[in-house]
């Protein structure tokens, strides 16, 4: 079983209290359908676990297979940027379709963003933490997407919200059955 290489940080997009029982870290690509499917259920399980959960993505746009994925990324950490980053993911994931660089402007105007700080995101400005997040998938095990790791460890179970859910809560079982040590 493959471990997350790189624990979660400060650098990290992460929604949930750094205290939950639970971390899931998402590696994911903005334009892969796969992506696309489990989006609706990770938000599911975001809902289910409520506190307990930590939900964390970081990039892996897969570049040889989709034009628009690292366009995609660069435009959520630009959004980032701008207090934004949760809001933009949804809106890419939500428009997996429309992820053109004039589809992106237009996400763009919808998040309130100005349309010079959208085209700005495309000047390679954000390659480096885009970067690092995929590299770091490597060094994790990662070879696609969706790659999920709860509580450091690669989870590769079924993605329905129910299989989910009951990997979340058993990990939260044992994370709470053991003593601290500052998890990842």
């Amino acid at each position: 079983m493959s471990r997350l290489s790189l624990p979660v940080g400060p650098g990290d997009h992460a929604q949930g209290p750094a205290t939950a029982a639970v971390t899931l870290v998402e590696y994911g690509d903005y334009e892969c359908p796969y992506c696309g499917e489990a989006y609706p259920t990770l938000k599911d399980v975001q809902r289910a676990m409520g506190d307990e959960l930590r939900f964390v993505f970081r990039n892996f746009p897969l570049t040889e297979m989709h034009a628009h994925a690292l366009q995609a990324a660069e435009f959520a950490e630009m959004a980032a940027t701008a207090g934004m980053f949760w809001q933009a993911h949804d809106l890419l994931y939500e428009n997996q379709d429309a992820l053109s660089q004039r589809d992106l402007v237009s996400l763009g105007h919808r998040l309130g963003l100005p349309e010079p700080m959208v085209v700005q995101a495309f000047d390679g400005r954000f390659d480096r933490k885009i970067r690092d997040d995929f590299r770091g998938g490597i060094r994790s095990g990662v070879n696609g997407t969706p790659t999920l790791f709860i509580n450091g460890l690669r989870y590769d179970g079924p993605r329905d919200p129910e299989a989910l859910l009951i990997a979340l809560r058993q990990a939260a079982r044992i994370r709470q059955a053991a003593p601290a040590d500052g998890g990842t």
